[in-house]
């Protein structure tokens, strides 16, 4: 089956993939399950998107301890390697050997290869060989400078960040629309008025890892750098896209990247088990488009995408990766399309799981402007409207008419 959708310019896209990055397995019973990748790769090809001419595949590679020690510790980097070669011997104030991170043999050269594949993606925008990449076995966000959590060992996202600083860009804007809080790339970057952190999620009043509240504003160098949106549980695509288009594309305005990097965790579906958000695949789509189309009007065009959480990994997560591919692509793939029926059939017959019929959930992507006017009695507005108190006035933006 072939990609079909609106005629569009073709953007050189360069996507991260190979079976080695299968190997980050925290064990059968885990949510992180590497199952999710697998399909999606396999329904990316089943659509064409690996095959269309602007797209190139590239390997990822295992990253060496000084790529690590960019934004990681070297004794926590000495850590991962001695746990990864001795997985009964947990290293718990590191966050190494718990429930949510369990250690298994082999876990610093896996955790290293996702690290790797995000490098990948941005040396490839840098370079000029391509203008988007994706990595969606990336968007390990919850991983500090010294420490794991909520299964994230190092942070690639991170990574892709510090490889522009490095570069000597002085302007690096990083979205997250993962269900849970950004918080390691929030840390890591916290007081480094270089890089702005955007996180919109879930509140941390009824998810892990409980922070990213409108008052988590950055450093005392970076003053307005990190920004929280931290939305009521229940929110849907209505709210969830009202909220993102009154923050995201007027402080991406202020800020003038010269690139973004964004995570896209899409386990803010409605099916998922780790949140309580209700989202649908087809808003997913949309904040791959309006990111794509904030790096069109501010960065040139440089985009570097990542994958994140996700534990719905037949119905919900191939499907949203899928379509964020199709959109870095610059391949306008409605969500009426049909899910190939020979993907549906592999996974039934393998896994025993019956998938949805169509790329999107093909609900009313209707919602309403921040420019219609605030409303106090609203939770979502309430939210909306502490960030930008918190955050417009640093950048010369008014939080009730901008």
């Amino acid at each position: 089956m072939t990609t079909s959708g609106l005629s569009l310019p073709a953007i050189p896209t360069r996507i991260v993939w190979d079976e080695s990055l299968l190997g980050y397995n925290f064990g059968p019973n885990h949510p992180m399950s590497p199952l999710r990748l697998d399909l999606t790769a396999r329904l990316a090809k089943e659509l064409g998107i690996f095959d269309l001419p602007q797209v190139s595949l590239a390997e990822s590679f295992v990253a060496s301890d000084s790529q690590l020690t960019r934004v990681h510790l070297p004794e926590y980097v000495a850590a991962v390697r001695d746990v990864s070669s001795n997985p009964g011997q947990a290293n718990e104030p590191l966050g190494l050997g718990t429930e949510d991170d369990p250690a298994f043999e082999g876990m610093h050269e896996a955790s290293a290869r996702l690290f790797g594949g995000s490098l990948a993606a941005a040396e490839a925008v840098l370079s000029g060989e391509a203008l988007h990449a994706v990595n969606f076995s990336g968007g390990m966000h919850h991983a500090a400078a010294g420490k794991a959590s909520g299964f994230c060992i190092y942070n690639d996202a991170a990574a892709a960040v510090d490889r522009f600083l490095a570069a000597g860009y002085t302007r690096v804007l990083y979205i997250d629309v993962d269900a849970h809080h950004g918080d390691g790339t929030q840390s890591i970057f916290w007081n480094d008025p270089r890089v702005m952190t955007i996180s919109l999620h879930e509140t941390g009043l009824s998810l892990f890892p409980g922070t990213g509240f409108a008052n988590e504003a950055g450093g005392p160098d970076a003053p307005g750098t990190a920004v929280n949106v931290a939305l009521p549980p229940g929110t849907s695509d209505a709210g969830w896209l009202r909220a993102f288009h009154a923050v995201v594309p007027q402080l991406t305005g202020a800020f003038e990247p010269q690139v973004i990097i964004s995570q896209h965790g899409c386990d803010g579906h409605r099916d998922d088990p780790l949140s309580n958000l209700r989202l649908s695949v087809d808003t997913q789509r949309q904040a791959a488009l309006s990111i794509s189309g904030l790096a069109d009007q501010f960065s040139e065009g440089r985009w570097v995408a990542t994958g994140g959480g996700g534990y719905n990994v037949a119905s919900v997560v191939p499907r949203s990766w899928a379509l964020l591919l199709a959109v870095a692509a610059n391949q306008r793939m409605p969500v009426t399309t049909p899910v190939p029926a020979a993907w549906r059939d592999y996974v039934r017959e393998r896994h025993g799981i019956d998938t949805p019929k169509a790329m999107g959930d093909g609900v009313d992507m209707w919602w309403r402007s921040w420019e219609v006017g605030y409303d106090p009695n609203d939770d979502i507005d309430r939210t909306v409207m502490a960030t930008r108190k918190e955050i417009f006035p640093l950048h010369g933006l008014d939080p009730w008419f901008d």
